[in-house]
């Protein structure tokens, strides 16, 4: 998805959802989307839209541990911590750490 696409979605589900829920489910502040909106966000834009895409985007992407997956679940399993306890989590956490989605 391109950086013009994944502004139109930010923008879309702002007008279906209103940008207090957006920021909500993204994690961002309400002034953060809505200086992204505007043109005037001083953070890192490429990170935000990176978030909207894992969120409200449908990019499906191959899991070498999981299969087919959506960008949403490939982030939050690449998030999760190391725990040498759980064999399919050290395989996630290793192959998440080679990842060429890994932002």
């Amino acid at each position: 998805m391109t950086q013009p696409d994944r502004m139109e979605l930010l923008r879309s589900r702002c007008a279906d959802l209103g940008q207090a829920e957006v920021a909500r489910r993204l994690k961002y502040s309400p002034s953060a989307i809505n200086q992204a909106l505007k043109g005037t966000y001083k953070g890192d834009l490429f990170n935000l839209l990176t978030r909207v895409e894992e969120v409200f985007g449908s990019t499906i992407v191959d899991c070498p541990c999981l299969g087919k997956i959506t960008l949403g679940k490939c982030a939050a399993n690449r998030r999760l911590p190391f725990i040498t306890v759980n064999p399919a989590r050290v395989a996630l956490w290793t192959a998440c750490r080679a990842c060429e989605e890994k932002q």
